[in-house]
C-alpha cells in the first residue's frame, strides 16, 4: 500500500473538477490535496451510471489508499452515480459532492425561470431530482443537457467560431425563455463560464457551486485531524505532459502530473 497522508482527495473525469480545486486550495491553504483526472473515460456525462460508478469507486479506492481523510467527487455526474453507494460503502470517510446550486439560483430569480446546463447523467439521476424537488420552488426549471460543453472545456479553446457556436445553441434558448439564472452544473463549465456569460448576456448570472463545496469541505474535515505537510500531488489516467499544460492554463499551477490506471 502506498505511504499514507492525511490530505483531501479530489476526483474528476478530467479538468472539470479544478474549478472545485482552486477553491478549496484558496479556503484550506494548508491542506495538502490530491486529484484524480479520469481522463482515459472522459467523458462521465453520457456514459451508464452503473459504469461511471465502477471507475469512480476505483478511482476512491486509489484515493484512499494515499491517505485521503475527505474525499470530493468535483464532477456533478460522478455525485448523481456514486456519492450515496460511496457514503454507505466507506461510512467513516466524509464524501462530499457536486448538488446543482438551484437552490440559490430560485432565490435570486427575478423572472421565476432558472436554466440548468448539466450532463445526461446528472439530469438523469436521484440526486437532481431530489435538489429540485427540495429547492426549485415555483421557479420553473428549465434542464439543458450539454454534453458536448464538455469537450470543448477540456479543449482549452472555447472561443473558436465553431465551439461559439456550439455554446450559443445551449445557452440562446434558456435566454431566450427567460432564464435569469443559468447553473452550471458540471465543474467544467466554470472555465467556459466567460464565453456563457458574453452569449447570455448581462442580465444573466451565473452559478458556480464550487465556493460552497470548498466551505463544505472545510466543516467536515475531521476534527483534530492534523493535515500532512506533504505537497499537492495530480495523477491522470490520460497523457500526463498535456494535463500539466492545463494545470498551468487553467489554474496556473506548475506541477508534475503522475499517471495511473486505477481499477
Amino acid at each position: 500500500m502506498a505511504q499514507r497522508f492525511s490530505r483531501i482527495g479530489v476526483l474528476d473525469s478530467g479538468i472539470g473538477g479544478l474549478s472545485v480545486l482552486r477553491y478549496i486550495h484558496r479556503m484550506l491553504p494548508n491542506h495538502p490535496t490530491l486529484y484524480f483526472a479520469d481522463q482515459a473515460h472522459l467523458p462521465y456525462g453520457p456514459r451508464p451510471a452503473a459504469e461511471t460508478r465502477a471507475y469512480v469507486t476505483a478511482i476512491t479506492r486509489f484515493l484512499l489508499e494515499r491517505g485521503a481523510a475527505v474525499i470530493v467527487l468535483a464532477c456533478n455526474a460522478a455525485s448523481a452515480a456514486s456519492l450515496y453507494d460511496l457514503r454507505r460503502q466507506h461510512p467513516d470517510i466524509p464524501f462530499v459532492g457536486m448538488e446543482p446550486a438551484v437552490k440559490p439560483a430560485a432565490a435570486a430569480t427575478q423572472t421565476g425561470v432558472i436554466g440548468v446546463l448539466t450532463t445526461r447523467t446528472t439530469a438523469n439521476g436521484a440526486l437532481y431530482r431530489r435538489t429540485l424537488e427540495r429547492h426549485a420552488g415555483r421557479a420553473r426549471v428549465l434542464t439543458q443537457i450539454a454534453p458536448e460543453l464538455v469537450t470543448i472545456a477540456e479543449s482549452g479553446s472555447p472561443n473558436t467560431p465553431e465551439n461559439r457556436t456550439i455554446i450559443r445553441r445551449y445557452v440562446e434558448p434558456l435566454v431566450e425563455a427567460g432564464a435569469d439564472q443559468i447553473v452550471l452544473a458540471c465543474t467544467h463549465f466554470p472555465f467556459l463560464s466567460e464565453t456563457i456569460q458574453e452569449i447570455a448576456g448581462t442580465n444573466v448570472t451565473l452559478i458556480d457551486p464550487a465556493p460552497a463545496v470548498a466551505r463544505q469541505v472545510a466543516r467536515v474535515w475531521p476534527k483534530g485531524l492534523m493535515p500532512s505537510s506533504a505537497p499537492n500531488t495530480y495523477y491522470t489516467s490520460g497523457d500526463p505532459a498535456s494535463f500539466q499544460m492545463m494545470l498551468k492554463r487553467l489554474i496556473g499551477v506548475e506541477a508534475h502530473a503522475g499517471y495511473a490506471h486505477p481499477g
